[in-house]
């Protein structure tokens, strides 16, 4: 296997893994902010280190960590507002649609070349991607979709700014150090969101350190494995290859976890989405 395949194959593994530990918490605990801290508090001054010493620096460089900062810290804003009208069964497969987004913005604005066995492989897994969302119509589900696509134009725009940053990003802790500010500036974000919305600057409750923490450190290197398989493919073409953990996470829910909701609709969506990826690694 190729770098970059060996490096999107732990990604995926990393994000159904912290997906799971997140699961098994309440949700007045939130989760992900308990994450982020241990992310940061490990992998942070290292990888800050990294990213200052390492970097190839320019004005350029410094103004794609501001946006990719600036859209993380939207995304994961947008998530939660969309969480709040709606199941993560509707919301995330449409937020997770941004690999069609990334390969328009690229092809229009950047001059990149989509072979047309790149674009069908997209198009069919975010196909896939959206029955798998409608199989999952619960709550304000139109209020949510607004969020869910908000939190796709987000991803795509940090995942393009990772993709031009990243040739100034020689080592693997470089780009470590990318993943810390996103995951700092969406850090300080979060809390903001708590202190207005609930009064507090920490949860109410935490979960197990055991679960927190290495959900933490499979969250950063999950990111960070992606930024460098952009070394090798593009931004779409990486991006979409992480949705294999939308597949992986859906078969372990109906085989695993006995959701049997519209399970036959949730099982024609993963195998639409696996085509479509397995159409997209044939024209890799």
């Amino acid at each position: 296997m190729t770098a970059a395949a060996l490096a999107l194959t732990a990604a995926v593994l990393m994000h159904v893994a912290w997906n799971l530990l997140a699961r098994a918490s309440h949700p007045d605990s939130r989760f992900l902010w308990w994450a982020l801290v241990g992310y940061l508090v490990i992998l942070g001054p290292w990888s800050l280190y990294a990213l200052v010493t390492e970097a190839h620096w320019s004005y350029s460089l410094a103004g794609l960590l501001v946006i990719s900062a600036l859209a993380n810290s939207v995304y994961f804003l947008v998530l939660g507002a969309a969480y709040r009208h709606a199941p993560v069964a509707l919301v995330y497969p449409i937020a997770r649609s941004s690999p069609l987004l990334i390969a328009v913005w690229s092809s229009l604005f950047f001059g990149e070349v989509i072979a047309a066995g790149g674009w069908i492989g997209i198009l069919v897994s975010v196909g896939g991607l959206l029955l798998m969302a409608a199989s999952a119509r619960h709550g304000d589900s139109r209020r949510a979709l607004l969020w869910a696509v908000i939190a796709a134009l987000a991803t795509s725009v940090y995942s393009l700014s990772n993709k031009l940053a990243v040739p100034s990003l020689p080592t693997y802790g470089a780009q470590l150090g990318l993943v810390s500010t996103d995951l700092f500036a969406s850090f300080v974000a979060l809390s903001i969101e708590q202190r207005v919305r609930l009064g507090r600057w920490r949860p109410s409750a935490m979960p197990p350190i055991t679960r927190w923490l290495p959900a933490g450190l499979f969250i950063g290197n999950a990111y960070g494995l992606v930024i460098f398989a952009m070394q090798y493919l593009s931004a779409a073409y990486a991006v979409a290859f992480t949705n294999a953990g939308i597949v992986l996470a859906g078969l372990l829910s109906i085989l695993v976890f006995g959701e049997r909701e519209r399970w036959r609709t949730r099982l024609a969506a993963i195998a639409i989405i696996t085509v479509g990826l397995g159409v997209l690694a044939f024209s890799a």
